[in-house]
């Protein structure tokens, strides 16, 4: 082979080498985890030539910024180099979510940066084509107002999302009936709309997780629990190893039906005392005393744990939460020993207003808990399930950046 066939195969090989190397790129400066063109030759494990042709492709498809000029960070004594962030005017997906007081819209790019939002109603009709018809159409609106190119669209749902038909198989607090077709119907509504790109749909507390483990409490975490309440209920999910856990059929870690309190309050599912219904905002406003008013459970429950958390009566029942609450965490850590736990909604609050009881709680029951001290941390991205759903959306994006986006 002469030279100049050997230069031309060596640039191919280069070539192929760098468009193999897009999606792992993306996904490292989507995540943050490749601040620099340096980091990002290390952890893609290739040369300096074939990294910068990765940067300078996710740049060219409107994905990634690259600085001009290379920069070194504060006290570093390495080489300069050309720092990287996602674009701030590239693609965004919609993102929908919908819960029993209400549904949001959203634009999300890259990074779990939310572009824009549109909060919905207050009241959720039992048909849920009428509402997730609603909530695409404010997206869409938001996408119009925007002039954003859309790379599809993710729904969070309080319910679990049965795979791969993606019905809702009990979507309690909804009205809406058992084993509605949500994918479905979501994916129509969104071809209606006219928004461009694939349709997803997922369980909002899994969706939560997810986004918290790539942008929020949970990144750098490898098995990572999330547990939450938002406005009705209680959901987990788990990150293991990286990866989301859905089970074999996206059923898995109904925490919400762990038992805390055997005496308590009787739950959906036929049992009673479960953290559904002993821990989430209808059972705090409950156990003050007070009645549900019109701001929503959720809001009401945090201002109250806010404002008035010197009010002993809020102070006790805070504390019946707390303890029931760390129970089930410990027995949570005893089966999948995390290395770290984050909490939202208001559970989120309850860790907040007194961190050392449920520490406390959880290592007195865990078996490893005095030991291992697992790490209890409160969420930290508003609107992670939104996020979450986003990033359903832009998954083709990451795995096959130039596929995509053709």
């Amino acid at each position: 082979m002469n030279g100049k066939a050997a230069t031309r195969g060596e640039a191919r090989t280069r070539l192929e080498r760098g468009r193999t190397a897009l999606g792992p790129a993306l996904e490292l400066v989507h995540t943050g985890r490749a601040p620099t063109r340096a980091v990002l030759t290390a952890e893609l494990g290739v040369t300096r030539a074939t990294a910068g042709a990765v940067a300078a492709e996710l740049e060219a498809l409107g994905l990634i910024s690259v600085d001009a000029r290379p920069s070194a960070a504060a006290g570093s004594q390495g080489r300069p180099s050309h720092r990287l962030s996602v674009a701030g005017s590239g693609p965004v997906a919609l993102a929908a979510q919908v819960h029993a007081d209400g549904f949001r819209a959203a634009l999300v790019g890259l990074g779990g940066h939310i572009v824009a939002t549109a909060p919905g109603c207050e009241t959720i009709d039992a048909d849920p084509a009428q509402v997730l018809g609603t909530v695409v159409e404010e997206g869409a609106r938001l996408l119009r107002e925007t002039g954003r190119r859309c790379v599809g669209a993710g729904l969070a749902v309080p319910s679990a999302v049965a795979e791969p038909e993606g019905t809702a198989l009990n979507p309690l607090h909804l009205a809406w009936p058992a084993g509605a077709p949500v994918r479905e119907i979501f994916a129509d509504c969104v071809r209606r709309a006219g928004v461009v790109g694939p349709a997803f749909t997922g369980n909002d507390v899994n969706l939560a997780a997810l986004a918290e483990h790539r942008h929020g409490a949970g990144r750098g975490a490898r098995d990572l629990l999330c547990v939450a309440t938002g406005h009705r209920g209680v959901g987990g999910a788990l990150v293991l190893d990286g990866r989301l856990h859905t089970g074999s059929s996206g059923l898995a870690l109904e925490v919400g039906h762990l038992t805390v309190h055997p005496e308590g309050r009787p739950c959906h599912c036929g049992s009673r005392g479960c953290l559904d219904v002993e821990t989430d905002p209808l059972a705090f406003l409950t156990e003050v005393g007070v009645e549900p008013g019109p701001e929503g459970l959720l809001n009401q429950a945090r201002t109250l744990l806010a404002e008035h958390y010197a009010d002993p009566a809020v102070r006790v029942a805070a504390e019946a939460l707390i303890d029931r609450l760390g129970l089930g965490l410990a027995g949570l850590v005893n089966i999948f020993n995390p290395d770290r736990i984050v909490l939202g909604g208001l559970h989120r609050a309850l860790l907040e207003a007194d961190p050392e009881r449920l520490r406390a709680v959880v290592a007195d029951r865990s078996l490893w808990g005095r030991s291992g001290g697992v790490p209890i941390l409160a969420c930290t991205l508003d609107h992670n399930s939104l996020v979450g759903a986003a990033e359903l959306a832009w998954q083709p994006v990451l795995d096959d950046p130039l596929g995509a986006l053709a």
